[in-house]
């Protein structure tokens, strides 16, 4: 067991505010926005209340058996499209597809761009000495993911590397890290959780963050069998690390993992007010998609590197909206959940966080190396950093800190 304080040092970096994307709840249930909401509650139940709906109809074009043109009227329909990935070789990486026997899952237009960007980026990527790959994993639900790994030139792996991103963001902004990864001998994949990156769903709209830790076991068990005899590690950053610790408490995933590793992980986040929790559960049942515009005003740091913030917020597969009802309080709910539960925690693990931290807080990583009964824990607080540790001007200290930690362990 391992406890250590990391001074960085001062910086001159200019700090700068970002859009909130990252995740920032204590604004979800500000007072300014609960009359907003609540004005809003009472117009739709008074809709609700009426006895009548308006519809808007359109006339169409339909052909009958005798191949006869008639016009109708029609309601409004939801159309969606389905789209198949088909493999193929680009600029020299390989391509994963999901087996044929798996039906394609329908989504939107705007998962359908997304996801093609995804790929894009996959297969015009050139930089590193390995190969980067990229598959479409279907869940037990029948939504699809993107997913993507990065592998060594050497089909001697020493270990496995399962990448989980934080909210609003995606597997692919953590390429360059999982590049360093490849150099020290780990296969690395990542996964684009629910409403994520190239996967399916409202673009960050969590139904539940159940879903989220259901899909990496399984993913987990994919790995698990395509790569026999390797030992296998977590790396989850916010919310990711919230979602992996919650899988790790599973014994039959646990017992099967090396050892995890988080930076800035979600196990401690609490709204402005303690009424707001009890409201929450309503309000996201009432208005899950509902977006809060206070969470997109006065915005949070997360990174001192200017050029780390612009790259982000300049990402169309950033989600850089209001954070939604029902996904704020899903983070309010596991989080709740793992506060309830450390102890239970087991596997190995080495947890990272900066000390000005203002989006997750650094006294619940401190709270979670106290209380795990893990027998191989360690943490690190770097004084002065803040969320997004792999993007701060220290971001090689805190991947080298990791490498570390893995090659010990292999």
């Amino acid at each position: 067991m391992a406890v250590e304080t990391m001074s960085m040092g001062s910086s001159s970096s200019t700090l700068i505010l970002t859009s909130g994307a990252s995740g920032r709840v204590r604004v979800l249930f500000s007072m300014r926005e609960l009359k907003r909401l609540f004005t809003f509650i009472q117009s739709l139940i008074l809709f609700l209340l009426l006895p009548f709906r308006v519809v808007v109809w359109r006339r169409v074009v339909i052909r009958d058996d005798k191949q006869q043109e008639r016009k109708v009227w029609s309601p409004p329909q939801i159309v969606v499209r389905k789209r198949n990935i088909i493999g193929g070789e680009s600029g020299g990486a390989s391509v994963s597809v999901s087996p044929p026997s798996v039906p394609a899952a329908v989504v939107d237009e705007e998962v359908a761009v997304r996801r093609e960007l995804a790929i894009r980026r996959v297969l015009e990527d050139e930089g590193g000495d390995g190969s980067r790959d990229f598959s479409l994993f279907t869940t037990k639900r029948g939504d699809t993911l993107f997913t993507q790994s990065w592998s060594p030139l050497s089909p001697n792996h020493r270990g496995l590397v399962v990448l989980l991103h934080g909210l609003n963001e995606h597997s692919g902004r953590y390429s360059d890290f999982a590049k360093q990864l490849n150099a020290n001998g780990f296969k690395v994949y990542g996964i684009d959780w629910i409403g994520h990156g190239g996967s399916d769903g409202l673009h960050a709209y969590v139904p539940s963050l159940d879903y989220a830790v259901a899909d990496l076991k399984s993913y987990l068990e994919k790995v698990f069998t395509e790569n026999p005899g390797l030992p296998c590690f977590c790396f989850g950053h916010s919310t990711g690390g919230a979602i992996i610790l919650k899988a790790m408490m599973d014994p039959k995933i646990e017992s099967r993992v090396s050892g995890i590793v988080l930076t800035s992980p979600a196990v401690g986040v609490q709204p402005s007010h303690p009424i707001f929790t009890v409201l929450a559960p309503i309000m996201a049942f009432l208005l899950p998609r509902y977006q809060i515009s206070a969470a997109n005003k006065k915005g949070m740091p997360v990174s001192r590197d200017p050029a780390a913030l612009v790259a982000k917020y300049s990402d169309p597969l950033v989600f850089t909206g209001s954070i939604r009802v029902k996904t704020g309080y899903e983070i309010l709910r596991i989080t709740a959940h793992l506060q309830q539960n450390l102890n239970k925690v087991k596997v190995p693990f080495l947890v990272m966080h900066g000390t000005d931290d203002t989006v997750t807080d650094p006294k619940a990583s401190k709270k979670l190396y106290e209380e795990a009964s893990s027998s191989d824990k360690s943490i690190k607080l770097y004084d002065g950093l803040l969320h997004d540790l792999l993007f701060e001007p220290e971001r090689d200290i805190i991947a080298g800190a990791i490498l570390d930690w893995l090659n010990q362990r292999v």
